[in-house]
């Protein structure tokens, strides 16, 4: 592909904050029931009538949570979306709209904020969102995103994190890890870049991990999977910190202990490959690496046959008594205290 050296680039400026909003938003379609007034007016009108409404905010910040050396603007628009629409899913519920706020500094021009809407829309329509309101303002630190994503269950739906049990057991959608180790691969071609400049990035033997790291999918199928298994969660959380600290997060809020067994651990063949190249630990990395929204969750013993042998699920452990504490049962069956090594915002 030819990259344009000359791409047009329109001034935030010469738009003014309202024609940019309108600019940004005219190919959002409303299609949820309970969208009675989305953009255009001081507030957003929603009609949920008998169900119960979940609502979830994240921020999105440059060099905190993003690097744009490596994640295009309309990937980043993909992600910011699934991210909060993955919160949602967590609770059990249908997530139907979200707010989508921009603070971006005078370096972007125009073109740059359709690329990131255009993964923002691209998301919407995937996930059945409407976005239905926001607000743009400008930014010294570079660019902020933060979005809002509401959502309606049934309440006797609506999955907590502190209903598990102490017999219950441990599951998880998905694979693990790959995110990760897909930012560790970004990183060091980012550095080899730095060094030479005309060396191309071969990311083809690593196009999973990159996918998971750029391009997540919030779990929204897994509902829908479950009701169609008669099984609902005793609890549940997605896992965007890393999967031992979201393992803490059930415990201490539900009051138990907890048993994961490292062979257990769902682990995609690309991402041990890449472990293996990188020289880390798999375990390690599967355990405390963030960002692979898969969910998380605990269910009654007496649901083992339903879910035994489905390929979307994997039991990795069990819930026990708070008195055992929270442990990772290695493959020569020593016992380990978990430790909340994940994604941490304010760590130093």
């Amino acid at each position: 592909m030819i990259e344009d050296k000359n791409p047009q680039r329109t001034s935030l400026a010469q738009l003014g904050e309202f024609g940019l909003i309108e600019h940004l938003t005219k190919n959002f379609d409303v299609t949820q029931e309970s969208t009675l007034k989305s953009i255009g007016d001081d507030a957003a009108v929603l009609d949920f009538k008998d169900k119960k409404v979940v609502i979830s905010t994240d921020l999105l910040i440059e060099g905190v949570h993003f690097d744009l050396a490596y994640m295009p603007l309309k990937h980043l628009g993909y992600k910011a979306v699934v991210v909060n629409v993955s919160d949602i899913c967590a609770m059990n519920a249908k997530p139907t709209q979200i707010t989508v706020s921009v603070a971006v500094s005078n370096r972007f021009p125009l073109e740059a904020l359709e690329e990131l809407f255009e993964g923002i829309t691209h998301a919407a329509k995937e996930y059945k969102v409407d976005v239905i309101g926001g607000d743009t303002t400008s930014s010294q630190k570079g660019l902020i995103i933060s979005i809002t994503a509401i959502g309606e269950a049934n309440e006797d739906e609506i999955v907590y994190r502190n209903g598990a049990k102490q017999t219950d057991l441990l599951v998880v959608t998905g694979d693990i890890g790959a995110a990760y180790m897909g930012l560790q691969v970004l990183e060091r071609e980012k550095q080899v870049f730095q060094v030479n400049p005309n060396s191309q990035p071969d990311l083809d033997p690593y196009t999973y991990l990159v996918e998971r790291q750029l391009k997540p999918e919030a779990r929204k199928d897994v509902r829908t999977l479950l009701h169609a298994l008669e099984i609902k969660p005793t609890s549940m959380i997605d896992i965007s910190d890393g999967l031992s600290s979201e393992i803490i997060h059930l415990c201490k809020q539900s009051k138990v202990g907890c048993n994961l067994y490292e062979d257990k651990l769902p682990l995609d063949p690309q991402f041990i490959s890449t472990c293996e190249e990188f020289n880390i630990d798999s375990t390690t990395v599967a355990i405390n690496g963030g960002e692979d929204y898969e969910l998380l969750f605990t269910i009654d013993i007496n649901d083992f046959d339903k879910i035994k042998g489905n390929p979307n699920f994997s039991i990795i452990g069990h819930m026990a008594d708070e008195s055992e504490g929270i442990n990772l049962v290695t493959r020569a069956n020593t016992q380990i205290p978990l430790k909340a090594r994940g994604w941490d915002a304010l760590s130093e």
